[in-house]
């Protein structure tokens, strides 16, 4: 490790600590050593509380940091001399000296030297009773004059009607030696700077109540004296007397820039340290933050201005330059002078242009109400302008620079005061000013720091919400259609409910709903678990029948007793050790196996828990072809690689698309030259992409500060970090990142599982928000953080969702099925309720460490190549293709190949094994396979698909069950993908099925029958085993073909307009004759066009 840097920050204030604690925290690398000199013989304390002093008398309670944070600091990182003043900096040499005469070299100087209480002309504090509000050595002189004997029950007075004046008059109101308080302001009103008039008149009504004496519009031309020299009043303007034995001046800051000044550093006329928009003084390397620094000629005596200085500066010594990627060095900005503070009793709070109204309308007031300008101090004390009014335009800029309009809500029975300031068309909240009840305060301030339109009218704001959002459809009526694929509507799911049904699954079964695109399972799931809680019946969340708990608790289990097979899962987890599971655990067993260990999913052990995308490890479309998606990193790709993809395109004759994710699809590969095409991608550098898996996807960008002239943040480099992070990792559903460089949000961050937007203090972190059928804006996690704090927060909250989401959840469902919400994902992943954050970042870290190309194993591994052929029996290479089977016609559509359309509806069909002319007993033999073809195991099932003629045929292997033969198609779309399905089991009946693929119709591989929708059925076929030998019981090849011959059912583009059109495209689906059957049931007068059977 290099030699560490220096840092000597002067001042171990509020602001000073503050940056020593985010640099430390920020400085992963630890590149810095910092040294701290402190004048004041106590630890950094807070000074806003000094009134809470007068109650206690104990100075610990007041410290930022206990001691024993001081103690545990690293001293090779930390070190703080307290009682002890920087007398000298000499920036030539970089040195800095001490009243103590300590000597230190440094790399880079921070000031943070505060400010001293402004003084009016006419005062001397070194006058008995005469006192200052600003430190604890201030508060310790006045507690000790006011206990003396002869000011028992004596009169004070507080010079200041401000902030820092009420805090002090409530501190001198609680002196047990003052009988009275008044308090003394130029102004009509007190918080004169915060509050217009009539907010400003409450906070009066509540001081007066209280006993305590307000001047306003008054001024105080000396201070009187007894003839021993102690204070005995004040002479006001208008020659009048106020006798008092106390009197504290709290009417502004003077920034303390001595040490500057001598060290030739320049400074504001008005006082104050010069700083540029990087805090940096005019001196290299002598930087200066919180109240003695003067940016654009402004000082601020808020604690919060201070705070984001402290950021900033910690910011861009430890983040412009990371191992994420570089990141644009923050700038000081407008500060946010939003307060919010109980004074007096009262509470108070003012945020974001809250004197807009005034600003637009330039609203002349009569000067004896005190209200016609805002007087800073430094145009009476000749001091430093320090912002209190706020210049920043807050909303969308031509929004805020144009007309407002407030609302205002007046209460002077319950002391509440409330006026909120929109623009004029009321989409834009600007400020505003609470008194009384300032319970909104922290929702409204991140309203107005947003500057988005408001999704709600003004009068909310005021009145609030009088609707409410619930998702079990209970606001539904019962004609409302759920599943729009079948016309589903809500009263036939309630009815079904009625009826007996118990599960969602029993309404799939009975309706159909949620059996088409899936679009609705959602809303159908909860309007399910809404009737059922109505009926009296139990809901449960289990995997499914086979596990009697929901998915979370099986990881848990998985992951405690480390079992690794879907069989070792079953035998101590399931339900029935011995089942095979179904079409619903054995995906969700595999991606928790995944999730954990992370074996090839291709292993015998795994495959057959996959659907067909993980195990052919390509996504299936319509037509039995597959797509191909290598990963694109971000979208960033070389030319060479994008010629690479053109030439793979061209030659095994692929429609390519770009997608959302910023990477090219490669559609129409057949599933025997998937290794091929993979090997010529692999060897260009190419990783799989998993789009077939419910893994992470893409981590979408923009270009970012690479290119973009409004760019902030590398988001390029960002995402192409995420991206290679978590790419392969497997989880509950598919997860999606984004990541933009700036606020213009052109990666749509906001609508991914997680993304980042970058400003100019760090990212914003978003997290569970979705695109598609059901789309949810994703909800802010995290604000400005470090770009080196981003990936342990993503790699809780990714891991955090796959220990803990139930099967098949996007992160949106997640989140709003969390009980506590995103408040609750806060605690558990940000303030770590749970103690499990560094358990999750352990885990991920472990998880990213077995990453391997799945691609790249297979195109190495001749045994995992040899199942990806269309028949075990007939030969097919790239090369020669003689005996492929296309399975959809193929046309041609604006100048590339895509397969014919389906019809619109799909047609039931149950072809039986009496549907073949030829009787059983005239049925022989026929070697079709070999055991080895199938590969059989123990630890799952096993599938090939075998050509015979024309027909199409399906061979299983099931682990205590033997083989089992089917026809390959499944009748609902007409799809030869029977041997890509799962196979399970019933636990009620026993009944082991094969799940189609594509919609997940299931099909009894010994009756043939749809176990979930009587409108469809197959044929199925005897299998014995002969040596090494698979043989199946069929009839002449003529005779089968004539039922379910492959060129008898393939869907084809018709040129005339036929039955079945969908859009503009004709459809054919030719079927057991050779003419078109016709949808119409009156085309043949009435009767049925063809047998029974097959009457569609």
């Amino acid at each position: 490790m290099s030699e560490r840097k220096t840092i000597v920050v002067v001042g171990l204030g509020m602001v000073g600590i503050a940056f020593i604690e985010k640099l430390l925290d920020l400085d992963t690398t630890q590149q810095y050593r910092i040294v701290t000199c402190g004048e004041e013989s106590h630890l950094a304390y807070n000074r806003v509380a000094l009134t809470e002093y007068f109650q206690h008398r104990n100075i610990e309670k007041l410290y930022l940091n206990p001691a024993e944070w001081y103690a545990k600091q690293d001293p090779k990182r930390f070190s703080f001399h307290v009682g002890e003043a920087v007398v000298s900096l000499d920036p030539s040499t970089h040195v800095v000296r001490t009243d103590k005469g300590r000597v230190i070299m440094y790399d880079r100087c921070v000031l943070a030297t505060g400010s001293d209480a402004a003084l009016p002309s006419y005062a001397d504090i070194s006058i008995p009773g005469a006192f200052v509000y600003r430190n604890l050595s201030d508060i310790n002189k006045l507690l000790a004059y006011a206990e003396k004997e002869a000011l028992k029950d004596c009169s004070a007075v507080v010079l200041g009607g401000g902030l820092l004046g009420l805090e002090a008059a409530k501190a001198v109101y609680d002196l047990p030696s003052v009988k009275h308080v008044t308090i003394i302001h130029r102004q009509a009103y007190p918080l004169s700077r915060q509050l217009d008039i009539h907010g400003g008149e409450i906070v009066l009504r509540r001081i007066e109540a209280m006993g305590v004496t307000f001047l306003g519009s008054t001024t105080v031309t000396r201070v009187l004296t007894d003839d021993d020299g102690t204070l005995s009043g004040l002479e006001l303007g208008d020659g009048t007397t106020l006798h008092c034995k106390i009197v504290v001046f709290s009417i502004g800051i003077s920034p303390r820039d001595d040490l500057a000044g001598t060290a030739g550093l320049a400074r504001a006329t008005g006082g104050g340290i010069v700083v540029n928009d990087h805090l940096q003084t005019s001196v290299q390397d002598v930087y200066a933050i919180g109240e003695c620094a003067s940016w654009k000629n402004n000082t601020y005596g808020l604690i919060a201005p201070g705070i984001e200085m402290a950021d900033i500066l910690a910011f861009n010594f430890t983040q412009a330059q990371t191992q994420v990627g570089s990141f644009k060095p923050r700038q000081m900005n407008n500060p946010d002078l939003s307060t919010k503070l109980k004074l007096m009793g009262v509470d108070v709070a003012s945020f974001g242009d809250f004197f807009a109204e005034q600003r637009t309308r330039h609203t002349s007031v009569n000067p004896d109400q005190g209200a016609s300008t805002q007087v800073s101090v430094s145009d009476v004390f000749d001091k430093p302008h320090d912002a209190a009014t706020p210049k920043r335009r807050y909303g969308a800029s031509a929004a805020a620079a144009g007309p407002v309009e407030a609302l205002t809500y007046r209460d002077p029975f319950a002391g509440v005061y409330k006026k909120y300031i929109f623009s004029a068309d009321g989409k834009y909240l600007l400020g505003g000013m609470m008194v009384g009840d300032t319970s909104d305060y922290v929702k409204l301030v991140a309203l107005v720091k947003k500057k988005k339109p408001l999704d709600a009218v003004p009068s909310q704001f005021i009145i609030g919400s009088r609707t409410g959002q619930d998702d079990s459809g209970a606001d539904l009526d019962d004609d409302a259609q759920v599943c729009s694929c079948h016309n589903v509507s809500k009263g036939r799911i309630v009815q079904c409910i009625k009826d007996g049904a118990q599960s969602v699954a029993d309404v799939k079964i009975k309706t159909k709903a949620g059996s088409g695109c899936g679009g609705c399972v959602p809303l159908l799931t909860n309007i399910v678990k809404a009737e059922l809680t109505k009926a009296g019946v139990a809901v449960n969340n289990n995997l499914c029948p086979h596990f009697a708990m929901p998915r979370a608790d099986l990881f848990n289990v998985v992951k405690i007793k480390k079992l690794r097979t879907m069989a070792t899962v079953m035998e101590a987890a399931g339900t029935n050790p011995r089942a095979l599971g179904c079409e619903v655990c054995k995906p969700a067993v595999g991606s928790i196996l995944s999730s954990l260990w992370n074996e090839h999913i291709m292993d015998l052990a795994h495959h057959a828990n996959q659907d067909t995308n993980d195990r052919y490890l390509a996504n299936i479309q319509r037509n039995g072809t597959f797509s191909v998606v290598p990963r694109v990193p971000a979208g960033e790709i070389t030319p060479d690689k994008l010629v690479v993809l053109g030439q793979v395109a061209k030659k095994y004759g692929l429609y390519t698309k770009i997608t959302g994710g910023q990477r090219v699809d490669l559609f129409g590969a057949e599933k025997e030259d998937l290794p091929s095409i993979w090997k010529e991608l692999v060897d260009a550098g190419f990783e799989s992409g998993h789009a077939y898996g419910k893994a992470l996807r893409t981590v979408k960008s923009c270009v970012g500060s690479s290119w973009c002239r409004y760019g902030i943040g590398d988001s390029v480099g960002m995402a192409v970090q995420l991206e290679e992070r978590y790419k392969g990792i497997r989880s509950p559903h598919k997860f999606k990142g984004g990541v933009s460089g700036c606020v213009r949000e052109c990666a749509e961050a906001q609508g991914k599982d997680f993304g980042l937007i970058a400003t100019d203090k760090g990212w914003n972190i978003y997290v569970c928000g979705n695109g598609g059928a059901n789309p949810r804006h994703a909800t802010l996690l995290a604000a400005d953080v470090p770009p080196s704090r981003v990936i342990p927060i993503l790699d809780r909250f990714v891991m955090y969702y796959i220990r803990t989401a139930d099967k098949l959840m996007r992160t949106a469902r997640w989140l709003e099925s969390m009980e506590g919400g995103i408040e609750k994902l806060r605690r558990v992943l940000l303030e770590d309720e749970l103690g499990i954050c560094a358990d999750l970042e352990r885990d991920m870290s472990e998880l990213v460490g077995t990453y391997f190309d799945e691609w790249k194993a297979v195109v190495n591994d001749q045994e995992r190549q040899r199942k990806f052929r269309q028949f075990v029996n007939t030969v097919s290479t790239p090369i020669i293709q003689e005996d492929r089977v296309p399975q959809v016609e193929k046309i041609v559509e604006r100048g590339q190949i895509r397969p014919a359309d389906w019809i619109k509806d799909s047609t039931p069909l149950v072809l039986q094994e009496t549907d073949i002319t030829a009787p059983k007993d005239q049925w022989t033999w026929h070697t079709m396979a070999t055991v080895h073809d199938l590969t059989p195991t123990d630890s799952g099932t096993t599938s090939a698909a075998v050509r015979y003629g024309d027909s199409q045929l399906a061979i299983f292997h099931v682990p205590g069950h033997g083989y089992f033969a089917t026809q390959q198609m499944c009748p609902h779309k007409r799809a030869f993908v029977l041997d890509h399905g799962i196979v399970g089991d019933d636990p009620k009946t026993g009944s082991v099925y094969v799940s189609c693929p594509m919609h997940k119709r299931n099909y009894d591989l010994r009756s043939g029958q749809c176990l979930n929708d009587d409108s469809y059925g197959i044929i199925p076929f005897q299998v014995k085993l002969q040596g090494d030998d698979l043989l199946l019981l069929l009839p002449d090849e003529g005779d089968l073909d004539a039922v379910i011959g492959t060129s008898r059912w393939m869907v084809r583009q018709a040129k005339a307009q036929l039955h079945g059109v969908v859009a503009d495209a004709t459809v054919e689906i030719i079927g057991p004759s050779d003419a078109v059957l016709s949808s119409d049931a009156t085309a043949c007068d009435g009767a049925p066009c063809g047998g029974t059977q097959l009457d569609w």
